[in-house]
């Protein structure tokens, strides 16, 4: 079984809109669906879905404590960890389900913007190679749990980048992960209320300060300071 983990903080319709395509594809492999919620966070607009998926309403705020959370209650032997505003190819529990069988243990997707703006097809772009960017979550980690446990799961005091966290970790202890080249659709709302020179500096001047060793406290603060949000 593949358990597929969706933190979420008051997304809304970008929810249900996830839930639904999720819920209509092919049978074959097993799925579980497990929401993560924050504590604030309302289920009234999961009622429709409440029999078919796992609610979980999460003690501490932040997609790491979050994620770890679901991944607690998660059944199968495979977990993937997917944003409420990104939607995945239909194949993708297969193609994971493939590369496992591959011998890897984790990986990650390629994506998209859903955007013809031909800036943001140049950052998606970077998604098919192995760089400086891989492991950001828009990529759509999937991990045998059993690997992720011996990780230490998600460290919860990782208040941004809580993602490339746990993939420096990977690569530490040299877990074999792979990228499956077919596009997830990702929102491109940060760039509807930031420039895209705004965004790609801030990205950059993160990741600097991440690999460096900055605190994620003061990288939160960077970033609350430098992005609006929607």
């Amino acid at each position: 079984m593949i358990s597929i983990i969706i933190p979420a903080h008051r997304e809304g319709e970008k929810l249900t809109e996830l839930l639904s395509w999720i819920l209509k594809m092919p049978k074959g492999i097993a799925k579980e669906i497990i929401v993560a919620l924050s504590p604030e966070s309302s289920t009234q607009l999961l009622n429709d879905f409440r029999h078919r998926l796992q609610i979980v309403q999460c003690k501490q705020k932040g997609r790491a404590a979050q994620m770890n959370e679901g991944a607690l209650v998660a059944r199968g032997e495979t977990l993937v960890f997917l944003h409420a505003d990104v939607m995945p190819p239909n194949t993708f529990l297969e193609d994971i389900h493939q590369e496992l069988v591959n011998g890897f243990d984790a990986g990650f997707f390629t994506y998209k913007f859903d955007s013809d703006s031909f800036w943001l097809k140049i950052n998606a772009s970077f998604t098919r190679r192995d760089g400086l960017f891989t492991g950001g979550g828009d990529q759509c980690l999937f991990i045998r749990k059993s690997v992720f446990e011996k990780l230490g799961r998600f460290d919860d005091q990782q208040l941004l980048m809580e993602d490339f966290e746990l993939f420096k970790r990977m690569k530490r202890e040299r877990v074999p992960y792979t990228i499956i080249c077919k596009d997830l659709i990702v929102s491109p709302r940060k760039y509807k209320y930031n420039s895209y020179l705004r965004v790609n500096l801030s990205n950059l001047l993160l990741v600097i300060l991440f690999n460096v060793g900055y605190p994620s406290v003061k990288l939160k603060s960077i970033h609350d300071r430098l992005i609006r949000s929607s």
